[in-house]
């Protein structure tokens, strides 16, 4: 049982630290590593509320009925992960970027193929929603970020629509906010939260928080009925989502568009600003190693690559843990 539990932590901190990173999906890690639909019907069975469970066996078969242990120790792991990456991937996003994107390039391809697999049977309608997913993922990678907005509602929905695309895999929660300009706004409020017990940054991300839970109990209902009933051209749409991501998570990438934050216009042109760090990046143009604006550090790139698909192979052991509906 522990080690189970010790399993399961391990798979929530790399889904949380997935999430902190725009473009990478912590869905895509929970598909991989096979607890994905396990995750899916454990929230579904929450957001029902189940009352009678509680009523006829108290709170044991309750716990039982939500896979409380499961939960619980995924929770922890994400919560650590979470922590980690705020401070450390986001470290390593500032002065190492190519190597990050390289490592979950790698562990997306690597998906796609390992996922792809898992539909037994190609049909017209699988082949058109692999196709559609990777579609609607490349036009949402290429959506020019808005200002967003700090106002609690709007807070609340982005909640709600980012905790949908954290459990689809391919479609990052961190890009969508990062789309709807909350991406900075809901990490610095966070940030404040740990390290200065701010209650207006605390009220920021319990509004967020949530929108979240609002969210996950009614897409959790719609993914649990679609791969009870439609697995296949499930899994192809998914599979879909994450060829599509792959544009936003190319390893060289040169900014094109800056939002300057104190006066809120966007910027194609930084030489006129002389404090950068007014200055966050709102859009990217993929390039080759040789017209990248910095150390390419290919070899490096190329290491963590094969990390990434060597990662997939490990995750994919894990795969008997997987809840089949």
């Amino acid at each position: 049982m522990w080690k189970d539990l010790i399993s399961f932590a391990w798979r929530g901190m790399a889904m949380g630290m997935a999430e902190v990173v725009p473009g990478v999906s912590g869905g895509t890690i929970a598909f991989i590593t096979g607890i994905y639909e396990r995750l899916i019907k454990s929230i579904r069975n929450i957001s029902l509320f189940p009352v009678q469970q509680l009523r006829k066996g108290g709170f044991r078969q309750l716990w039982r009925h939500i896979d409380g242990n499961f939960l619980l120790a995924l929770l922890a792991g994400m919560v650590a992960g979470l922590v980690i990456g705020i401070f450390g991937i986001s470290y390593l996003l500032e002065h190492y970027p190519p190597l990050i994107w390289g490592f979950f390039f790698g562990l997306i391809v690597a998906s796609v193929v390992y996922i792809g697999k898992k539909i037994s049977s190609w049909k017209w309608a699988e082949v058109l929603l692999l196709i559609g997913g990777a579609v609607i993922a490349y036009f949402i990678t290429v959506f020019s970020p808005s200002e967003g907005s700090q106002s609690y509602p709007f807070i609340f929905v982005s909640g709600m629509i980012a905790i949908c695309a954290l459990i689809l895999p391919g479609i990052s929660g961190s890009f969508i906010l990062l789309l709807l300009g909350m991406y900075t706004f809901i990490l610095e409020s966070v940030k404040a939260v740990i390290e200065d017990q701010s209650l207006a940054a605390l009220m920021i991300t319990g509004v967020f928080a949530l929108g979240c839970l609002v969210g996950l109990a009614l897409f959790s209902n719609v993914l649990n009925w679609t791969f009870k009933y439609h697995r296949h051209p499930t899994l192809a749409l998914l599979t879909g989502f994450m060829i599509g991501s792959l544009n936003r998570i190319w390893p060289w990438r040169n900014p094109v568009l800056w939002l300057d934050k104190d006066s809120g216009k966007r910027l194609t042109d930084l030489s006129t600003i002389a404090d950068l760090e007014r200055v966050k990046v709102l859009s990217e143009l993929n390039v080759f190693p040789s017209a990248y604006h910095g150390d390419a550090l290919f070899a490096g790139v190329i290491a963590c690559f094969f990390l990434g698909l060597l990662l997939v192979f490990l995750f994919s052991r894990w795969e008997k843990t997987t809840v089949e509906f």
